[in-house]
């Protein structure tokens, strides 16, 4: 199946690229990012010091350094500001250009958190119609193996409700 939902550490996966949740400095931070940070060493903070930050919706990447993924795609998901600002947009061209990156570099399996939905606050059962239906749309035409990792609770529940199939 060339989409699939998980709950497992996105750290410890072995797969092509995993993507990162990340803040516009690229520099690491709480949650997913600093775990993958954590995880991945050094290195790919000195990496990430060579690429200038990132713009919400773009997605940049990296070596993925001590992960067993070769790339870490970094994106900076938009920050909820009750949905009248463009965030499902941006959310969109995050996974896009996360997915975009990963074919440019020859992946054939990429996982994902489930962006913006901790920390900036993105309703959850939102955020996971538009990873999906993005997701879908792109492996419409490019084959690829994705894995949504739905580490907490109510993502996890969310996405057995709507999508069983998925699991």
């Amino acid at each position: 199946m060339p989409l699939k939902f998980i709950r497992e550490d996105i750290t410890t996966l072995k797969v092509d690229a995993i993507v990162n949740a990340a803040n516009t400095s690229l520099l690491g931070g709480g949650g997913v990012d600093g775990c993958i940070h954590r995880a991945a060493g050094p290195e790919l903070l000195a990496e990430c010091r060579t690429l200038g930050g990132c713009a919400t919706g773009g997605a940049k990447i990296t070596k993925g350094y001590r992960l067993p993924s070769k790339y870490v795609i970094h994106t900076v998901g938009p920050v909820w500001h009750g949905g009248e600002h463009g965030e499902r947009e941006l959310l969109e061209s995050c996974y896009r250009t996360s997915l975009d990156l990963a074919a440019e570099r020859g992946c054939a399996s990429v996982a994902f958190s489930l962006i913006s939905a901790g920390v900036y606050g993105y309703p959850k059962e939102q955020a996971l119609q538009v990873a999906v239906d993005t997701i879908r749309a792109f492996l419409e035409t490019r084959p690829m193996e994705v894995y949504l990792v739905l580490f907490d609770r109510e993502a996890w529940a969310l996405g057995q409700e709507h999508y069983p199939e998925l699991i």
